[in-house]
């Protein structure tokens, strides 16, 4: 009977992404040192397939990654010296947190590390929106004539361009190191952030409404909030003046996708996504078929490096946690509150 300290529920096709062998080796070294009859790192598909000679009992470090499922009442009964869930990923209300809290149950999370990547991504859409590679694109992989190709709308530069970032997230914040490098003016909106520490990141901190209205892109990195639902409705579109791109490379939850489409289809706006209502993305889907919008299948984060960096993470605050040392990454019932 096998009775691991650490149990990492990570997918196969996941598990080379996060974890090298290095890292590997790692969570073994920290999981074979132990006064109690348990050792070792075990990684399974799932919950709800566990080997018969495998004993829960002992698991004191559960990995958690995408696809899990709740930790409900139930599942955390068979983990009874549970005391860290480890999340490869960001948000952690699937499991739900607060099921872990009530039985002291501490949890962290890497997604800090996705920040690096996104961010990237998001500053790939802003350069291809401004100088309308989509549009581009589209038309000559449609069998569009050279010159109609070619007679896209005005080019921009970034370099002076205003660009609008809702959320002063880590990606966001990211993100405004990247495009004010290349000399972008930038306005923020986060109605957490003061003017002082908005201009201390190097952004002018306005009203979402004149954000809208003053910026030729606007890149959204916000949370996932009961007041951050649709943030981005028809109204809010419709203040964005004509030729001007949407980024999102945060949540689908921030826009309300219909009153998108209807800017889109009817070409007066250009938009970059990432993500979206539903995933996978239907293949009727009416944004498949429009020259105005780039498409990305939710891979923002999806990097080697960014996907190791999640791993390493994941590694270090077990082992800050076997040592009784802060976890960096940890996640409170407050943090709760402004997690997506």
């Amino acid at each position: 009977m096998r009775r691991p300290l650490v149990l990492g529920v990570v997918p196969e096709t996941l598990r080379a992404q996060f974890f090298d062998a290095a890292l590997l080796q790692r969570l073994e070294r920290t999981a074979a040192h132990s006064a109690a009859a348990a050792t070792g790192c075990t990684l399974i598909e799932s919950l709800t397939a566990v080997p018969a000679d495998l004993d829960l009992s002992s698991v004191e470090v559960l990995i958690t990654s995408w696809g899990l499922g709740p930790l409900d009442a139930a599942t955390l009964e068979r983990l009874p010296s549970l005391g860290l869930v480890a999340h490869t990923g960001a948000s952690v209300k699937f499991l739900p947190p607060t099921e872990c809290f009530a039985r002291g149950i501490r949890i962290t999370q890497a997604g800090a590390a996705m920040a690096r990547p996104v961010a990237e991504v998001a500053l790939a859409f802003t350069l291809a929106l401004l100088h309308q590679l989509q549009r581009f694109d589209h038309s000559l992989h449609s069998g569009g004539a050279w010159a109609e190709a070619a007679a896209a709308r005005t080019q921009h530069e970034i370099f002076d361009a205003t660009i609008g970032v809702v959320g002063a997230s880590r990606t966001g914040l990211a993100y405004v190191d990247m495009v004010r490098a290349l000399g972008a003016r930038v306005l923020l909106y986060d109605p957490t952030l003061s003017p002082e520490e908005a201009c201390a990141a190097g952004c002018e901190s306005v009203p979402l409404e004149e954000l809208l209205r003053r910026s030729r892109i606007v890149a959204l990195h916000a949370p996932s909030l009961p007041e951050t639902y649709r943030m981005i409705s028809a109204e809010q579109l419709a203040v964005m003046p004509d030729g001007a791109g949407l980024v999102n490379t945060a949540r689908s939850w921030l826009v309300d996708e219909a009153a998108l489409l209807a800017e889109l289809g009817a070409g007066r706006l250009d938009a970059a996504l990432d993500v979206f209502d539903e995933e996978p993305l239907p293949t009727t889907s009416a944004f498949r078929s429009l020259p105005n919008v780039l498409l990305v299948p939710h891979q923002a984060a999806g990097t080697r490096e960014g996907r190791l960096r999640q791993g390493e993470i994941v590694v270090e605050e077990i082992e800050a946690f076997r040592a009784g040392m802060p976890l960096r990454h940890e996640v409170t019932a407050t943090d709760l509150a402004r997690m997506a």
